[in-house]
């Protein structure tokens, strides 16, 4: 018997992931949002213009983040992860990999576009 996810659950799903007001970037994956918080080499402020749904390949829905530019690191460490939060919830709603960036206090950071990508189920 063949499965099936309406897009509507599955744009649900991303949606929570774009209810995300802040982009930080860590040294390692967090546990939780607390640690997330206590790790930030550097953030931005994230709105939901910075979110954009889309058809993804081979049925997938995929969520597009934008990218970041102009942002200041705030504590020293090699940003190898990236983390969306919510702030105002505080919950950790997702956490993903990226080129590894050395950064020193105060040095300018950037964060290319990327993607969260989901299917249907297999």
């Amino acid at each position: 018997m063949a499965k099936f996810a309406s897009n509507d659950v599955l744009d649900a799903a991303l949606a929570v992931v774009a209810d995300a007001n802040r982009m930080l970037l860590l040294a390692g994956q967090p546990a939780s949002y607390a640690a997330a918080v206590a790790g930030a080499l550097a953030e931005a402020a994230m709105a939901a213009t910075d979110f954009s749904l889309a058809p993804g390949s081979a049925g997938t829905r995929r969520l597009s983040v934008a990218a970041r530019t102009g942002l200041v690191a705030q504590a020293a460490g090699t940003a190898d992860h990236v983390a969306l939060v919510d702030g105002v919830g505080q919950r950790l709603l997702y956490v993903t990999t990226c080129p590894a960036q050395p950064l020193l206090a105060g040095s300018p950071v950037q964060v290319a576009s990327w993607q969260v990508e989901i299917g249907a189920p297999l």
